[in-house]
């Protein structure tokens, strides 16, 4: 006999988000084993700035080699048993980064961070610390696909929709705030706080300073938490800035308050830095209760001591991470640029956005009906058509059809050039699909009327014909 947890249907594995990977694992391109193979376009992975950490690495040999400064093997220290508090050394290079990331404005305390295997495992664990079996968080929509799984799975937490619309960018507002909450009371659910991504995933968008203020005042006069996931924050690269939530605690002189200990922020090194399959991942918190929580949970997904050492060498040497990250922006701006660009050729528009690893893309004119069921066509030609593999908008919870999520950093630009011929390829045929069967459309309705012409009209040619019937 096995546990329900095995049994259930609740991890959210059959998504078509996780669908859309195994069918691209069946098939993927390779430029000369499989050109025809399906690109992935759903994986939000930044591989664009390898070769800056990959010279640094050439440059200083020894924590690769478990050495110090001084060319000494450090390697009993580094495998023998290290408690989960984490290496001081490396969470003082973390809080260091991420104030950097946030061009100083704020610091960070490192007793107030712990480390965890990933964001994954940190937004988990703040589930079970902040909200019990049946609780309810609020996440404004379209949301990442994987947080169904993430904040719900193992701790039996809910999620509501915050339903947020494209008639204002997806942007959240005071109503759609109240109508969650309202919703989540008619389901007999106790609302224990907000988590929201901050940039968005999948917008690729920053909250701007009204939200912000919106989500601070509105989750203190509940008396709920907030959460900030902040793992885009250092892939900012246009206008506006990127504002943490850390800014506006600070802004409002709410650092040492009761509100501040009810808000948490998730980074990661997953992003920023490319490192997703390190599991770097923290929590950051002023309440101390959660924080002492928190790193006893995190005995069960605990960062290598190997990893934290090498971290530790990277984001301690100031002048290269400056380096890394401006760079890093500008070729994820230039990367952006081509997959908007490459998609407007096929009159196709994105959100305008100012961060991420992905756009957030409408193609609700290319749907045959205005519904999911037309979205989840319309993917199904993209996936096995066309050979691309994108995030539809239902897998992120998106309330309107046609939206989806197209990643463009985990390729090389021949890959996204290919992409995009694909992608006019398919609207080309599309559209001449649809004239010519507007055409037979006409031809059939034109037959009906030849009765009621004169004949005179029937010695006319055929394009005048057409004309005269128009006019008719």
């Amino acid at each position: 006999m096995l546990s329900a947890k095995v049994t259930c249907n609740s991890h959210g594995q059959d998504s078509s988000y996780f669908l859309g990977w195994e069918e691209y694992e069946k098939n993927p391109y390779d430029e000369f084993k499989n050109p025809k193979g399906i690109i992935q376009m759903g994986l939000a992975e930044n591989q664009l700035s390898f070769d800056l950490l990959e010279s640094w690495l050439v440059q200083n040999p020894q924590p690769m080699a478990f050495k110090n400064h001084n060319n000494q093997s450090i390697f009993k220290e580094l495998v023998l048993f290290q408690d989960y508090h984490g290496l001081p050394a490396f969470k003082n290079a973390l809080v260091k980064f991420m104030s950097e990331i946030r061009g100083g404005s704020v610091s960070f305390d490192p007793n107030n961070l712990v480390l965890t295997a990933g964001a994954t495992s940190a937004n988990e664990t703040l589930m079970f610390c902040l909200a019990n079996p049946g609780d309810a968080f609020l996440l404004p929509t379209p949301y990442y696909p994987g947080f169904d799984r993430d904040l719900k799975w193992r701790t039996g937490a809910e999620i509501v929709p915050i339903h947020c619309s494209s008639i204002n960018g997806f942007r959240i507002t005071k109503s759609a705030l109240e109508e969650a909450y309202k919703q989540a009371e008619k389901q007999n659910l106790k609302v224990k706080g907000v988590l929201v991504t901050n940039p968005s995933n999948p917008l690729g968008t920053t909250l701007n300073l009204h939200e912000l203020d919106l989500l601070v005042s509105f989750t203190s006069s509940k008396n709920i938490h907030l959460i900030s996931d902040e793992i885009y924050s250092g892939t900012v690269f246009s206008s506006p800035s990127f504002i943490s939530i850390m800014e506006i605690l600070k802004n409002k002189n709410l650092m040492n308050t009761e509100i501040a200990k009810q808000v948490h922020i998730v980074y990661s090194l997953s992003k920023d830095l490319g490192l997703p399959g390190f599991r770097i991942g923290a929590i950051y918190s002023n309440d101390e209760r959660v924080v002492s929580a928190s790193t006893k949970m995190s005995s069960f997904g605990l960062v290598s001591s190997q990893t934290q050492y090498l971290l530790s060498e990277i984001l301690s040497n100031q002048k290269f991470m400056k380096t890394y990250l401006s760079e890093n922006r500008r070729r994820l701006k230039e990367r952006h640029e081509m997959l908007v660009k490459g998609l407007k050729k096929s009159r196709i528009a994105c959100l305008p956005s100012n961060s991420g690893l992905f756009c957030w893309v409408d193609m609700s004119h290319l749907l045959s009906s205005n519904t999911f069921e037309g979205e989840m066509k319309l993917w199904k030609k993209i996936v096995y058509e066309v050979g691309l593999n994108i995030s539809p908008g239902s897998s992120c919870h998106c309330s309107e059809p046609g939206w989806f999520r197209v990643c463009f950093a985990n390729m090389s630009e021949e890959t996204l050039n290919l992409a995009m011929k694909r992608v006019k390829g398919f609207v080309d045929s599309m559209a001449k699909q649809n004239n010519n069967s507007g055409h037979q459309k006409f031809m059939k309705r034109n037959s009906r009327r030849t009765k009621s012409l004169p004949k005179w009209v029937f010695e006319l040619s055929f394009h005048q014909r057409e004309i005269l019937a128009n006019e008719r």
